[in-house]
């Protein structure tokens, strides 16, 4: 009689794709359900707890969390949602995390193959709405090529400049079987060969450039973080006294109370740091994109430099500045084999003194508005009571450039925010993913009034988890970047920046069972901030401060780097 054959069991595409994201080391899915992903969500409901899924109250508020989460451990955010809406919904987040270089997986679910391109109930063609805001995009039509693109998809999504990566899963794909003996996991790229070693004679005119310089300044970018480079960037500049300024998505590359360390650059940067970088004779710009937020007008942004640029994004090197020296590699690979060069240095102590004489001329400064509390105040009083070591996610506007100014951070993944994009409704989501993803670290989000009322519904998956994220609404009653433009360049005309009427948002917490306080004075701050940091739970703190408060200094539109406003009082 003829051996039995070895019976096969089938699985429907939603296991695979569950199999295949377990393989990948996935444990935590950010998503929201739907008609065309149930199959994948009975898939998950069978896996029997492989993997943990999160239910937001909206996409947006999935999609910002798993960009918390990408940003501190580094590894891609998983995102799920439905087709037609729900994928729309995600559409603000893939952007953010395309300008931030933020590695995510998206699944979408699609209609099902039979019915794509009738306009078919919540279809969307998310293809096309995403291929401008993705490093990459695919349309599952085979349950075959399931494995390869996930596969795939991380692959891309975590190598050379990090992105997110959608895969548009149509339902009959899903809810389909085929047998295990058919998949297959190998790819090949030919197309996408990121260069991570720098070419050599490259790292030998850097190196006698840095040797010639008598004015050197590093401008660290979020690819120092990357890249995992803070140590070799950090030894970089001790050992040859390099000044370090930073960019917004840099802060946390190099430790902000380090001698060395200048302070962020850019519109809102110290006026240290950007005389520095309008000063300096040789500018190496590691992982940074010279955006128009830090450059100011192109035709005054180190006029005197040569330019040095370290990216793994060739794409980004000379894009808005001319560069003579481009190094295309991995920042922690271009600096490994810079520092087996062996140079001296110019001396250059005059350089540094100037730049001393500059921190000490210049702080950043705010008014003391006597009984009332000013949002400075209240992120600085936050900084010492949590000791400079909570990882710190913001929204958008005046807060998140104080908190950028006054939380100085000295460690590296520490700092989770919106700076491409600019994402209101960002700063709260992401600091649950954050909190996933640190869970013994502390959390905490700084929020304006405006924008905690975009995401504020995700204070129910913050009941549901009981994380201990500690959400600081600075409350000035306006949407307080809009009103200071008004102020400064509208003559004071504040067309629909003013917010008069809110929730009480103490009372909006406590619906949630969440700990909730209202600060309006320096006496209640000192003595309800400890508290609130030390509660092993999640709290909302009110911080009620002036609404004439503006971020400063300040580089107005079209106007250079040398030419802040509001440097000193």
């Amino acid at each position: 009689m003829p051996a039995m054959e070895q019976a096969v069991t089938p699985k429907t595409g939603a296991d695979v794709l569950i199999e295949s994201l377990v393989n990948e080391g996935v444990d935590t899915i950010f998503g929201y359900p739907g008609g065309a992903v149930l199959p994948i969500y009975d898939a998950i409901y069978r896996a029997k707890g492989q993997i943990r899924h999160l239910l937001f109250r909206h996409e947006q508020g999935s999609i910002h969390a798993a960009e918390g989460y990408a940003r501190v451990t580094g590894r891609p955010g998983v995102v799920l949602a439905t087709s037609g809406p729900g994928a729309t919904n995600l559409i603000t987040g893939i952007a953010d995390a395309m300008m931030d270089s933020l590695p995510l997986i998206v699944f979408t679910g699609q209609v099902a193959t039979s019915v794509i391109g009738t306009d078919a109930f919540q279809e969307a063609d998310i293809i096309g709405i995403t291929t401008p805001i993705t490093k990459h995009n695919y349309q599952v039509r085979s349950i075959a090529d399931l494995p390869r693109i996930i596969k795939e998809a991380f692959h891309i999504a975590s190598t050379g400049r990090p992105g997110p990566v959608v895969i548009d899963m149509p339902k009959d794909i899903s809810a389909n079987a085929v047998f295990e003996m058919e998949l297959d996991t190998d790819f090949h790229l030919p197309g996408y060969q990121p260069t991570t070693r720098p070419n050599p004679l490259q790292i030998n005119k850097l190196a006698d450039a840095l040797s010639k310089a008598k004015k050197p300044v590093i401008l660290a970018g979020a690819g120092i973080l990357h890249g995992k480079a803070t140590a070799e960037l950090r030894a970089l500049a001790e050992k040859y006294r390099i000044p370090v300024t930073t960019t917004l998505l840099g802060l946390g590359s190099f430790p902000g109370t380090h001698e060395l360390s200048l302070g962020m650059a850019g519109m809102h940067g110290t006026y240290t740091a950007n005389m520095a970088l309008y000063e300096c004779d040789l500018l190496l710009n590691i992982g940074a994109r010279f955006d128009d937020r830090l450059t100011g007008n192109l035709k005054h942004f180190a006029p005197k430099a040569k330019v040095a640029h370290i990216d793994i994004d060739p794409a980004e090197i000379g894009k808005n500045v001319p560069t003579s020296i481009p190094i295309v590699a991995d920042s922690k690979e271009a600096l490994t084999e810079l520092m087996k060069h062996e140079f001296d240095m110019k001396n250059h102590a005059e350089w540094l003194n100037k730049l001393e004489e500059n921190k000490s001329n210049y702080p950043l400064w705010y008014t003391d508005y006597n009984q009332r509390l000013s949002a400075q105040q209240v992120i600085q009083a936050v900084y010492e009571a949590s000791g400079g070591e909570a990882i710190v996610t913001t929204d958008v506007g005046q807060h998140q450039m104080w908190a950028a100014q006054h939380y100085t951070l000295d460690n590296p993944d520490r700092w989770v925010t919106s700076g491409g994009l600019g994402t209101m409704g960002f700063g709260f989501p992401a600091a649950i993913g954050a909190q996933l993803a640190a869970p013994d670290k502390t959390v905490i989000a700084f929020v304006g009034d405006g924008g905690f009322q975009m995401t504020l519904q995700e204070l129910g998956v913050l009941q549901e988890l009981n994380l201990p994220v500690k959400v600081i609404i600075v409350n000035n009653g306006a949407l307080g970047m809009v009103r200071q433009w008004q102020e400064e360049f509208y003559e004071e005309r504040y067309s629909e920046s003013l917010l008069p009427v809110q929730p009480d948002f103490v009372k909006l917490a406590e619906s949630y069972s969440i700990k909730g306080a209202k600060i309006q004075t320096e006496e209640e701050l000192m003595r309800i901030l400890p508290e609130a940091l030390a509660y092993d739970g999640p709290v909302v703190l009110d911080c009620r401060v002036v609404l004439e408060g503006n971020v400063y200094p300040m580089i107005a539109p079209g106007k250079g780097l040398h030419e802040m406003i509001g440097v000193k009082p």
